[in-house]
This record gives C-alpha cells, sequence and structure tokens, in this order.
C-alpha cells in the first residue's frame, strides 16, 4: 500500500511437546533477520502453546494518509505491471511429490524469500519525481487467490475490466515442468470456482498458462496499476531496483466488471 514498516511483533503458536525448542529459536532468529532487512524493528511478541506450529508477525509502519495504494483506485487506460514470476504453489506441489531438481527449487526459495520494498520504493519513485500527482493509481500483492483472485479484488474494487496478456506472464523455472507433470494445486480449483462469472478465458488458451494464473501464489509479487504515460518510467525503475520481475502484464478497460485473460 506504500508505506514503511517500524516495528514488528512475533506472534507464535509452537506445539512444545512434539517440536525441539532449538525450532523455535531457528524460527524467531529467521523472522528478526528478515524484519531487519525490510529496515524494521522487532521489539518482541506473543507465544502460546498449540498443537499445530504456526508464526507471523504484526507490524506498524508509517504512511502519508494522501499517499495509501488501494486496490479500488485502478482507472480506464492503466498499465498493470507484475514485480515477480508466478508459479510458488505448482513447483511446490512438485516439490512435495519429489519432483523438483535442485536448481528449481533455489529459484522458487529465492523467489518466496525476496520482499516487495525494492518494487514499493521504485514505484513510489515515480510520485516524488513527478510532483503531487501519483501515477500509481492502485497496488495489491499476489496471494493464495493467484493473479487472477488478485486482479478481481482490483476489478470489483474499481468496477473496471481487466484485460490480462498471458503471454506477457513472467514464470518461475520449471513451473511449465511441473504442470505437465501434473502437480497442478487444489487452490487452483478452488481459484477458478471463486472467480465465477467474473472470469473469461480465450478459447485458445495455452492449458499451463491457464493454471499459472490460478496458481496460488506464496510471497507473491505486487500488482501495479499505474498511468500509462508513466508505464516506461515504472518499468525502468523496477529494473533499476533489481527486482525479480517487471512485467507490463495488461491493461484495464472500462467496465463491466470482468477480468480477461487471452
Amino acid at each position: 500500500m506504500g508505506g514503511e514498516p517500524l516495528v514488528a511483533l512475533n506472534i507464535v503458536c509452537f506445539p512444545q511437546d512434539t517440536l525441539e525448542i532449538e525450532v523455535l529459536s531457528e524460527i524467531l532468529r529467521g523472522g528478526d533477520e528478515v524484519v531487519r532487512k525490510a529496515g524494521a524493528s522487532l521489539a518482541g511478541g506473543h507465544t502460546v502453546s498449540d498443537d499445530e506450529l504456526k508464526y507471523g508477525l504484526a507490524v506498524t509502519g508509517t504512511i502519508h494518509p494522501d499517499h495509501i495504494w488501494r486496490n479500488s483506485g485502478a482507472r480506464p487506460g492503466d498499465a498493470i505491471f507484475l514485480t515477480k514470476a508466478l508459479g510458488t504453489g505448482l513447483l511446490s506441489t512438485a516439490g512435495k511429490k519429489g519432483l523438483l531438481s535442485e536448481p528449481h527449487l533455489a529459484g522458487l526459495i529465492e523467489s518466496m524469500s525476496t520482499l516487495n520494498d525494492a518494487a514499493s520504493r521504485a514505484a513510489r519513485s515515480l510520485r516524488e519525481a513527478g510532483g503531487d500527482e501519483d501515477p500509481i493509481h492502485a497496488a495489491t500483492d499476489v496471494t493464495g487467490f493467484g493473479l487472477l483472485g488478485s486482479c478481481a479484488e482490483v476489478a470489483r474494487a474499481s468496477s473496471l475490466r481487466l484485460c490480462i496478456d498471458a503471454e506477457a506472464l513472467p514464470a518461475l523455472p520449471g513451473a511449465r515442468g511441473a504442470a505437465d507433470s501434473g502437480c497442478r494445486t487444489r487452490g487452483e480449483r478452488n481459484n477458478l470456482e471463486y472467480l465465477g462469472d467474473d472470469l473469461e478465458f480465450h478459447d485458445n488458451l495455452d492449458p499451463f498458462l491457464r493454471s499459472l494464473v490460478l496458481d496460488p501464489q506464496t510471497s507473491g509479487g505486487l500488482l501495479l496499476f499505474v498511468a500509462e504515460e508513466a508505464a516506461d518510467q515504472l518499468q525502468a525503475a523496477l529494473r533499476e531496483a533489481g527486482t525479480l520481475a517487471d512485467a507490463r502484464i495488461g491493461k484495464v478497460l472500462p467496465g463491466p466488471t470482468a477480468v480477461e485473460v487471452r
């Protein structure tokens, strides 16, 4: 949403009767490392005994109230950018089945462990360079609802139509092979059902790309909706920031509300 994190608190549910305390220590150490990487401070937290391991962070940050990116501000003519490749669900499923090579596993881990801070700062730099008018009209992240789930949220909130160019989508290395091996997820089916009538696929769409846009993502990238006249500037800023992807994947059209993939 364009903010900067300041302080984080651990939230841990830990099965102390079945896991060694060293596991908890490593989880907390890893959390502290990533919080520091994000430029924030870890200020404590809360741990409870539970049968199932859970870990998360409650984060406090700052943002100017006039410069908050929401998922409801997209405008007709906006270009759509994605800052990470897709396919974490496909590759994770392949890994569980023992079908994932070491290089593809390394790429999966790199994607899931890379923060979105560089992409956010790159996008914010456009407003800082251009004055009061922010060319980023809307933003969200890609989650377990997949690329199209995130797109649908923006389409519904903005009462607009999104057109996604499937051939422009970045895919993690090995994602196509995982799909060809039958490593599709239950989340893909659930996402298709969730989207319902708001989703339109072209008849000749590659089956792999159909899976890719519905694939549930862990630690997905940002979806940025930028004014057309600032699209090249945004892509250049993302590349300079070294984001994992700087893909222009579609455009925003007038309603009715829908997400079209072609």
